[in-house]
């Protein structure tokens, strides 16, 4: 791999519908997880979820746009100006404002070596086209 790599976000290969940017597959990362989320104004299926199974902690950090992040039920503002930090067991969804909002979530374990689930892979099906 290359000493630096550095793409437009949108030439990136997405899934679901074009929302998940595979950002981790194409800037080549493998010591931890990074995609992209765009998600547009006031949508609503961003699904809640936790990482018990795997986990995986995650940092969301907010791109343009805004909304909130509701954490175990509570909602926190997700904006330019705020970070969100989300443990592996706890639950998390986030809500995109009027705007819309793009986010960047970053991912991995504690004293783990980070291993990328297929879904983040270059090339993987798309989960929505079948």
């Amino acid at each position: 791999m290359a000493g630096h790599t550095v793409k437009r976000i949108d030439e990136m290969e997405a899934v679901f519908g074009g929302a998940f940017k595979r950002a981790r597959a194409e800037l080549g990362v493998e010591s931890f997880g990074m995609q992209i989320i765009d998600m547009p104004p006031n949508y609503e299926n961003y699904p809640e979820h936790d990482h018990a199974q795997d986990g995986q902690e995650e940092v969301y950090v907010t791109m343009s746009g805004s909304g909130e992040i509701e954490i175990e039920g509570e909602r926190f503002p997700l904006d330019p100006d705020h970070v969100a930090r989300v443990g592996p067991g706890v639950k998390r969804k986030v809500w995109p404002g009027d705007s819309g909002i793009r986010v960047l979530v970053l991912g991995g374990k504690a004293d783990e070596t980070y291993e990328a689930p297929d879904i983040t892979k270059l090339g993987e099906p798309d989960p929505m086209a079948s």
